[in-house]
């Protein structure tokens, strides 16, 4: 792999980056010439990935981070800002996607959705938004899915969370003049996501559906695309999916 030496190489921060979109972004973003810390709480599989980018050129770090902690994510922040000066992206990347029936009433599931999904989004613009507003820049990715434009059944609470990150992100964006903020809604992706649903016959019709799902790479691409856009320009929405996802 060939990294790029671009002088305008940027700082960010991705959480749940051990797999999946967040390790995709990490490879994609560090090949772009930017510097990528990597947070998640599998801090052997940050280390491992972090170590490959190095081995290729790239610059990355890791560290162990849980989104459902502000003090984790103020000290992922920190230590960032401590290493390189500066914070200038954080891509709010970890979820969970438990699916179930609401009658199932799987209440901690929807709790941790709630926790992750949407307190950590919280958590992370706290930890960041004081020093991007602090260098007069910054730009927010949050990580939403096509499931906050739909609810469809087993993903009532899902969706909400979902929701709530377009919610969150629009209002931020809407009160900021400095700090830009992207949300990117992926469809059909592959990922570790499925593997959280604890129902078997969801699971399995989920997995049914993977069959025609899009790499995490592609992701990982539209989040380069917003990033390096000029600093007039914000990429306020991305909707990713497979050509025949309906």
């Amino acid at each position: 792999m060939t990294f790029s030496t671009d002088p305008t190489s940027k700082v960010v921060l991705i959480t749940g980056a051990s797999s999946g979109i967040g390790e995709a972004t990490a490879r994609r973003l560090a090949a772009s010439g930017h510097r990528v810390a990597l947070g998640a709480r599998r801090t052997d599989l940050v280390a491992a990935i972090a170590e490959d980018i190095r081995h290729d050129g790239g610059a990355a770090n890791h560290h162990e981070v849980d989104v459902t902690s502000l003090s984790s994510m103020r000290h992922f922040a920190r230590a960032v800002h401590e290493k390189y000066g500066r914070v200038d992206v954080l891509v709010n990347n970890a979820g969970v996607m438990p699916l179930s029936t609401v009658d199932a009433l799987r209440v901690e599931e929807w709790n941790r959705m709630i926790d992750v999904n949407i307190r950590g989004v919280l958590h992370g613009i706290a930890a960041v938004l004081p020093l991007m507003r602090a260098q007069g820049s910054g730009h927010i990715v949050n990580l939403a899915s096509v499931s906050g434009h739909r609810v469809d059944p087993t993903a009532a609470v899902y969706s909400a969370t979902k929701f709530a990150v377009r919610a969150i992100s629009e209002g931020l964006r809407q009160e900021s003049r400095d700090v830009r903020v992207t949300v990117v809604s992926p469809g059909l992706t592959r990922s570790e996501l499925t593997e959280g649903i604890s129902d078997t016959a969801v699971r399995a019709a989920v997995q049914d559906q993977m069959e025609i799902a899009i790499p995490a790479a592609a992701i990982g691409a539209a989040i380069d695309y917003a990033i390096r856009q000029p600093a007039e320009v914000d990429v306020n929405e991305l909707l990713i999916r497979p050509t025949v996802q309906g």
